[in-house]
């Protein structure tokens, strides 16, 4: 029979719902129901019983608590190992330190609403919305399991918001121009010392790939007149990279323009023969790292000294190993081009690592590239990246005392792009010229399930015109950059400039 149980300063309603098992009465929001007297309290509590003894036979659940729970669910998910790593992070980092010995039939709503304030004092909005998701899909299926009966995780519209503002608000996502992406991919060549990576900021500006499909890229995918987005590589916590179907399955044929498949045509060839330990396959692009860990200061390379004096790499390598054939003004231009830039001989910092890492990347060559600063990181201060100032747009002096060789740096080009405002960046583009939305969908591996979309359909006019637009603008960033400087110290947009001359 129901009872009436004191709480201090209200009573609320118990009942009999199994064996040694009660529960509480609450409100249509699942709130517990607080009654000012204990005659109120009972008979909510027998109407309740009553309605649980007749209308629904009773089945015996064990309570558990949260973490319990928690733990016994993320093992019966079977999901992608990108999605299984960023559940457990959640839950190891954010929910279990909260709710874990609480059992689950007792968790309120008002203490989910009490712990995403606090964390929304720490982390950012976008974040805690995310974990918060996560906490509704477990208590989701406990309630499907019958641990309780309606999920206090639901966000109620509207309610406990501050009006006049949102709490989800973040910056604006940086985007670019088609100068933008080939200046960009200039500087991260120069930094990186390799035609790689000027090739790989390029495609991701005109094609809007994402991260993990450019880094998951196979050589056998590269085709005359397109990309075919198959794999990508998803990075883990552990340092292991994963290789999935790309997200959401988003397989595509990107058609590619005449320029960019002669750039993707050479990077095949430059593509290492070598296939990564990871998963035994090639790839079209790998990352840069120092054998001594040093990935945040490649150092120059022998290309680097090689372009810089003004001579090929064979008489670089004469000068280092067999000075005595090399003309005596020819071996002092190269003498001081090694000083200049910090070249310091056997050095493995040229050593390329299997991929690129996304953080490495960012931190090191695409912001940089970006703003001209490096960032911030211990033991280190934000720090302009120091240029020598000839050839133009600057060579990066490298190696101990290169701030005090430096001649020059950069000025910002979009201070707060990142490598996956590229991504806007080439949706921008097509917004630009406008393009239909059903060939927008398909470069960007988006689906658009409304019944307007399964009627309309991309026809080759569509994308001859498409590709036509990014060449014009791809022609006009070269022409504005020729008028910077008519030379290049990186081989692939070098032999660019001078086709237009």
């Amino acid at each position: 029979m129901g009872y009436a149980e004191n709480r201090g300063d209200y009573w609320r309603g118990r009942y009999k719902i199994a064996p040694k098992q009660y529960g509480t009465v609450k409100d249509e929001n699942g709130r517990t129901r607080r009654f000012t007297t204990k005659r109120a309290a009972e008979k909510a509590a027998a109407v309740e019983e009553e309605r649980v003894l007749t209308v629904k036979p009773v089945t015996v659940v064990k309570r558990a608590t949260f973490g319990e729970y928690a733990n016994r669910w993320y093992e019966r998910q079977d999901l992608a190992s990108s999605t299984m790593q960023n559940y457990r992070r959640h839950l190891e980092d954010h929910l279990l330190p909260a709710f874990e010995a609480v059992y689950i039939d007792e968790i309120e709503r008002d203490a989910v609403d009490s712990w995403e304030k606090r964390e929304r004092e720490i982390y950012a909005a976008s974040s805690v919305k995310t974990w918060r998701s996560t906490l509704h899909l477990v208590l989701s299926d406990a309630v499907d399991d019958g641990l309780r009966e309606s999920n206090p995780a639901t966000k109620r519209r509207g309610r406990g918001k501050r009006a006049g503002r949102s709490r989800n608000r973040g910056p604006e996502k940086v985007v670019t121009n088609a100068l933008g992406i080939l200046l960009i991919a200039e500087r991260a060549a120069l930094l990186a010392g390799r035609e790689d990576d000027f090739t790989a900021v390029v495609l991701k500006g005109y094609t809007g790939m994402r991260w993990g499909e450019i880094v998951g890229l196979e050589p056998e995918f590269i085709r005359p007149a397109a990309v075919r987005v198959e794999w990508q590589l998803y990075e883990l916590d552990n340092g292991a990279f994963d290789r999935c179907p790309p997200k959401d399955d988003s397989y595509r044929t990107i058609d590619s323009p005449g320029f960019l498949s002669r750039l993707l045509a050479d990077q095949v060839e430059r593509a290492p023969a070598k296939p990564c330990e990871c998963h035994g396959l090639r790839y079209l692009f790998n990352g840069h790292g120092a054998a001594n860990g040093a990935a945040r200061r490649p150092g120059a390379k022998l290309v680097d000294v090689a372009r810089f004096a003004g001579v090929s790499t064979g008489t670089v390598s004469n000068v280092l190993n067999r000075p005595h054939v090399v003309a005596l003004d020819t071996r002092d231009r190269v003498e001081k081009a090694m000083t200049d830039l910090g070249y310091i001989r056997n050095w493995a910092s040229g050593e390329n690592a299997a991929h690129w890492r996304r953080n490495g990347f960012a931190t090191w060559l695409f912001k940089p590239a970006t703003t001209g600063w490096y960032p911030k990181k211990a033991p280190e201060e934000a720090r302009p990246v120091p240029l020598l100032a000839e050839p133009w747009p600057g060579i990066p002096a490298r190696g101990r005392g290169a701030a005090d060789r430096s001649e020059a740096c950069w000025l910002p080009i979009a201070p707060g792009l990142t490598p996956h405002g590229l991504r806007h960046t080439h949706k921008t583009m097509m917004d630009l010229f406008r393009t239909p939305e059903k060939l927008k969908d398909e470069r960007m591996g988006h689906e658009d399930g409304s019944v307007q979309a399964r009627y309309s359909h991309i026809s080759p006019e569509m994308r001859a015109e498409l590709l036509g637009s990014l060449s014009r603008a791809w022609e006009e960033a070269l022409a504005v950059r020729r008028r910077m400087s008519p030379g290049f110290p990186v081989l692939t947009l070098d032999a660019l400039l001078r086709e237009g001359q």
